[in-house]
């Protein structure tokens, strides 16, 4: 099917849950204009709708080949990559200084989630490059920003991120790949990497590998990790690819989904002769490797709002379209479009809601980006904590509402000419890579909470109760403190054992915060409009029905790790 791009619901969150205004009133974003923004977006949905969504189809039944080393991405492609090059649609947030536009993250963010939403698979070669450059800026030196930040920004070179390898999964602490010093400030490195996302392709003219590897003497753990710039192309004097470097792709996976995302496994210096340059100090990998992470998490979790974007859409015009039975209790015993039996209502009006509950959320942490990039703290502490709940709110919401999509469709959803399990299995893998959602959990109970001595946290949940009106809201947002003061006197067992029920119930709070905020907004205009009514309609049911779900899990959160140890290892095969 068709993808339009949700132009008014975009420019209504911006504008109520961002706060776009704000920040174009400042000189960092003066040029954040009413009308370049509406350029920015009207333009991009058309992009996305021109160039990537009719190739998702195709992406998803060819995909990706190895061939000898090579990857060659199905027809099509190439042109569609050099399109987004030429739009300059890579360099909306980019420093000016290095030929980026210097316009906010937030606005990127809506492009990337036309792209995504129009064809994930291959959205995945332009959601990776952004944190390669953030690293850049943050870590690299004068020399590689020059020679490296223009072509990456543009989209001409693409980045990577290579953390895992076969036996370090996410225990980045047990990498071995090696950098020895050449002795001209050089390294040799050698490994191997698995799961690198476009590791190979044939759609830039470069493509620059950021790499996690240990100095000869370097520290066990985490301790010992340096971060390394590793070309596919070495470069000339004048700065233009010259020389293969000694980096193979051995193989790609065979996946359940995205299979328009080239997943591969990477051999460095299998001929001893791949040069890689250090990105910041030596055992400063991590440091670097988080501002690549914390990038990719938000750009994970807008991937449930891709998915749940196009798995709503699809099933809403099925819905739309489907003829069968005549509605129970309804005037006539004619069969009528399914849209009108209450349980399909039911679904498509979740789906909506769950989506633009997510997007919400996720377009606060975006804002937060760009308060945090003119140097407001606050808001950096409140990315911080906002973090984890993006990528796992976001990516949770995108598996649920891509399997309600299948369900309305019925039969015809579980077959693959409709397109609507395409969007089950390309989302399924979003709860996992870039740090499982348990993962994401972990982090919060056991760092997040305590920021600032648990400041941040408290300062969320007062900002949130200044302004929550609805009294299901007020009961959730009491809970989740509640509950969080509760975790805080327990063991790290129990504090981990109720940590996933409990990101779940402040992810909630927050989107229910962010989506009543949306509803008041919409009353003030109530124009009578479709698109108001639905967001009307869409925040009554997440305040309504989706937040007291929320506030159920409180007894799962409270439930502790004896239940989970209550029995043996070798019970559970029983």
């Amino acid at each position: 099917m068709s993808y339009v791009a949700p132009v008014a619901e975009q420019r209504f969150v911006l504008d109520h849950v961002v706060g776009i205004g704000e920040l174009a009133a400042t000189e960092k974003y003066a040029a954040a204009s009413p009308d370049m923004v509406d350029a920015i977006l009207e333009g991009a949905g058309q992009f996305a709708a021109g160039q990537y969504a009719p190739l998702n189809r195709l992406g998803d039944e060819v995909g990706a080949q190895w061939k000898d080393g090579d990857v060659i991405m199905p027809e099509g492609f190439k042109a569609a990559y050099k399109a987004f090059v030429e739009g300059g649609w890579g360099t909306i947030n980019g420093p000016e200084a290095f030929g980026g536009q210097g316009l906010p993250f937030s606005l990127a963010s809506v492009i990337l989630e036309d792209l995504g939403t129009a064809n994930m698979g291959f959205s995945l070669c332009n959601m990776l490059t952004p944190g390669a450059i953030e690293a850049l800026i943050a870590y690299g030196s004068d020399e590689q920003k020059a020679a490296y930040l223009p072509k990456l920004i543009t989209g001409e070179w693409t980045g990577t991120m290579n953390l895992t390898e076969p036996q370090a999964g996410s225990d980045v602490g047990a990498l071995r790949s090696t950098a020895t010093p050449v002795g001209d400030g050089s390294f040799k490195i050698k490994g191997t990497k698995i799961f690198i996302t476009f590791g190979e392709h044939d759609l830039a003219d470069n493509i620059v590998h950021l790499v996690l590897a240990r100095t000869p003497g370097a520290p066990a753990g985490t301790r010992g990790i340096s971060l390394f710039l590793v070309p596919k192309f070495r470069l000339n004097a004048d700065g233009t690819p010259g020389a293969r470097n000694d980096v193979r792709c051995v193989s790609i996976e065979h996946k359940l989904g995205i299979h328009a995302s080239p997943t591969c496994v990477l051999s460095f210096g299998d001929n001893d002769d791949c040069i890689g340059h250090l990105i910041g100090a030596e055992f400063g990998g991590i440091a670097a490797m988080f501002v690549m992470m914390n990038n990719a998490r938000l750009n994970v979790g807008l991937q449930g709002v891709q998915i749940g974007e196009r798995a709503t859409q699809q099933a809403v015009a099925y819905a739309g379209e489907r003829i069968q039975s005549a509605r129970a209790g309804g005037p006539s015993r004619d069969p009528v479009a399914i849209i009108n039996h209450p349980d399909v209502r039911r679904m498509l009006l979740r789906m909506k809601a769950l989506t633009q509950g997510a997007r919400a959320l996720i377009y606060y942490a975006a804002g937060q980006v760009d308060r945090a990039h003119m140097g407001d703290t606050a808001a950096k502490n409140r990315l911080d904590l906002l973090t984890p709940l993006a990528k796992t709110y976001g990516t949770d919401v995108g598996c649920e509402v891509a399997s309600l999509g299948v369900q309305v469709h019925g039969g015809m959803g579980f077959i693959e000419e409709t397109g609507a399990a395409q969007h089950y299995r390309d989302i399924r893998i979003a709860p996992i890579y870039e740090g499982t959602n348990g993962i994401q959990a972990a982090d919060l109970v056991g760092r997040k909470l305590s920021l600032e001595g648990g400041a941040v946290f408290a300062s969320l949940i007062a900002d949130m109760r200044a302004e929550a009106a609805a009294p299901q809201l007020r009961a959730l947002i009491d809970s989740v403190e509640a509950v969080a003061a509760d975790l805080a006197a327990r063991s790290v067992d129990d504090r981990l054992a109720g940590s996933y029920p409990f990101l779940t119930m402040l992810s909630v709070a927050v989107a229910g915060w962010l989506m009543e905020r949306q509803g008041r907004a919409a009353a003030a205009v109530a124009d009578g409009s479709p698109f108001i009514a639905m967001k009307q309609a869409a925040v009554r049911y997440y305040i309504d029905q989706l937040v007291p779900e929320a506030e159920g899990l409180r007894a799962s959160a409270l439930a502790g790790a004896e239940p989970l140890y209550a029995v043996s290892d070798e019970a559970f095969a029983a």
